[in-house]
């Protein structure tokens, strides 16, 4: 927007403002007129916005200012007859758009060449409950919300540290969202935090229309063929506290319930909360048991398919595990199909009303899972290993390494059907190159583990 002064006569203002927003057409774009000191003024919000008790008590107060007590400037107007606590002075309009749409009540006043902007501005918000997704047994039950503010309140609230930062930016040139880089002076790493300032301030976007993840993508441009995540997302302050306090960068978005995390490593995207409110000997079984599953959700299939397709090699100890059955369809596709089923079940999970859940839960159990047996379609074998695999992906938090676990799961399967053993062996190492030759947005190896 082109910069505009904003003038000492307050119809110049009014027509700028009608030009600019539609204030006759939107009905929640509301501009009060009145009389105050003896000279024209106009109050201009978005009804939503505004605390009507903070509003009404500073009208009464503006009410009762006399003519021959107007000061000359909105200064010290401002100064002597405005009993609130955030104010501030705007020079141009494109500022006090920004400010009236953000939810800021402006104010102009005939004869003062500087518009009045009174913070008292609240959002609809729901309660900081805990997230579904990230539990703690013995933790704090609070999560983030998708009001900025509060958020940056709750890691204020665990860190009372002068040196923690909240910086505030705005992205998007339609959007104009509010993004908060978060970060401690004394322990983060400068070279890291001036890239990552460097980033968000040369994002071209229109809008932030995922929002985080809208971020997320315009940061970093990663390479379309390695599915691992370059960022680690929280719905928690406190996890998000502990990484500040260990000198890593959060970044909030405004209407985003969760915050960016990095630099990030593996290790860190399958930790959580529960693994820091437990004796340490706890937390680390808890990381050993869920780095051991994390392993199994990728090879344990692939390595039965490997033995079903030679099973001269498989010790007559483990004789059990072969399929017993008639086998109708070929494993690999047997898989292939079931992984497809999971993904149709979980999609369907999520679509569907907490009072049919049960309905649900009976018919994937019983009648896709008995049935699907008994006619024929699949082998109990392969159902109990697809079973565990469904399972142990809940085991660790993060939802976009779960995907990419799985596709580096179904390459080896791929590959152990076409290629048996040279397959596997070329399946295991391309899985070790994608999580070692992944780099994070600092440039570091994808499995450091030395914090920044």
């Amino acid at each position: 927007m082109e910069t505009i002064k904003i003038s000492r006569e307050i119809k110049k203002n009014i027509d700028t403002l009608r030009q600019i927003l539609p204030i006759q057409e939107s009905f929640d774009l509301i501009q009060r007129d009145m009389i105050i000191g003896g000279r024209d003024a106009s109050f201009y919000f978005v009804d939503g916005f505004t605390k009507d008790e903070a509003m009404l008590k500073i009208m009464d107060a503006l009410f009762g200012v006399s003519d021959e007590a107007m000061p000359e400037d909105a200064s010290s107007f401002t100064n002597a007859f405005l009993p609130y606590v955030e104010v501030e002075m705007l020079c141009d309009m494109d500022q006090v758009c920004k400010n009236v749409l953000s939810g800021v009540t402006c104010l102009f006043v005939d004869g003062y060449d500087e518009c009045i902007a009174i913070d008292c501005r609240t959002y609809p918000v729901r309660g900081v409950e805990e997230p579904d997704k990230d539990k703690s047994l013995r933790g704090s039950r609070d999560g983030f919300v998708e009001t900025i503010v509060f958020n940056t309140a709750l890691m204020r609230r665990r860190i009372r540290d002068p040196h923690l930062v909240m910086e505030m930016t705005e992205v998007g040139t339609s959007s104009r969202t509010d993004v908060a880089l978060c970060y401690i002076t004394d322990r983060v790493n400068p070279q890291l935090l001036a890239d990552v300032r460097t980033r968000i301030s040369k994002m071209q976007v229109d809008a932030l229309k995922m929002n985080q993840q809208t971020l997320a993508e315009g940061m970093f441009k990663r390479k379309w063929f390695n599915p691992f995540p370059k960022f680690k997302f929280t719905e928690r302050p406190d996890t998000a506290s502990v990484c500040l306090l260990e000198g890593k960068i959060v970044i909030l978005v405004d209407n985003s319930p969760s915050a960016i995390i990095l630099p990030t490593s593996i290790f860190d995207m399958i930790e959580e909360a529960n693994d820091y409110y437990f004796p340490n000997i706890t937390g680390v079984y808890l990381k050993l048991s869920r780095i051991l599953i994390t392993l199994l959700t990728v090879f344990m299939t692939p390595v039965f398919l490997l033995y079903m397709q030679n099973p001269g090699w498989l010790p007559s100890l483990f004789s059990f595990v072969s399929v017993q059955g008639e086998v109708n369809l070929p494993i690999l596709l047997q898989f292939l199909i079931l992984e497809l089923a999971i993904d149709g079940l979980r999609l369907a999970a999520l679509n569907t009303p907490n009072m049919l859940s049960t309905p649900l839960s009976v018919i994937a159990g019983i009648v896709m899972g008995d049935y699907a047996v008994e006619s024929g379609w699949f082998n109990s074998e392969v159902m109990l290993y697809m079973a565990f695999v469904a399972v142990a992906n809940y085991t660790q938090p993060n939802f976009e390494l779960g995907y990419a676990l799985k596709f580096m799961r179904l390459m080896l399967l791929i590959l152990t059907a076409l290629f048996n053993l040279p397959g596997f062996l070329i399946g295991t190492v391309l899985v070790f190159c994608f999580v070692a030759f992944n780099k994070t947005l600092s440039g570091n190896s994808y499995l450091r583990i030395r914090r920044n």
